[in-house]
């Protein structure tokens, strides 16, 4: 509360969005070497590209570094992380049969790089800081992989949940 009030405080308050990212001379040499993807796959990346943001930023926590859609590959998605367009699709769902094509997770092993990430991390972070997690929400999740990427107006989705609530519902 400090912060809001412009009061000096003993950290910077943690900034939620892109706490490290491009703005970073650090990010774009890792960048330089790997895609997006294989970044959120490496627990080790990820952990040296937050806490290089940390120390620089000076922040009172970490966000852990990721992404909300790598969940979707081992379900059977086609993700790709396009130069200048972000993430995208390319096998997107547009009907019930597409939906009844995703692969169940059948095991956390497909999603050990998370939990890696976050061992990683909280390993490589001072004691005293915390580390945030977060998650995308099932529509979040589900637009996006109804879309094919990003949307500002949900059309494909809408369309979807409201011509087959059963696929949607699925």
């Amino acid at each position: 509360m400090k912060a809001c009030r412009r009061e000096p405080t003993p950290y910077t308050p943690v900034w939620l969005m892109r706490q490290a990212g491009r703005y970073m001379q650090e990010y774009r040499d890792v960048r330089a070497k790997v895609s997006f993807l294989e970044l959120c796959y490496n627990p080790q990346l990820c952990s040296e590209v937050m806490c290089t943001a940390v120390e620089r930023l000076g922040v009172d926590a970490a966000i852990i570094f990721s992404d909300l859609l790598p969940i979707l590959e081992p379900m059977g998605m086609d993700l790709e992380f396009a130069k200048g367009e972000g993430p995208v699709i390319h096998n997107p769902i547009k009907g019930a049969d597409q939906v009844d094509r995703l692969l169940e997770l059948d095991s956390m092993d497909q999603l050990q790089f998370v939990t890696d990430t976050v061992r990683q991390t909280r390993a490589d972070l001072p004691e005293h800081l915390p580390l945030i997690g977060f998650a995308g929400s099932p529509f979040t999740l589900a637009s996006y992989a109804i879309e094919g990427g990003s949307s500002r107006s949900y059309t494909d989705t809408k369309r979807l949940m409201y011509s087959d609530p059963g696929a949607w519902q699925a």
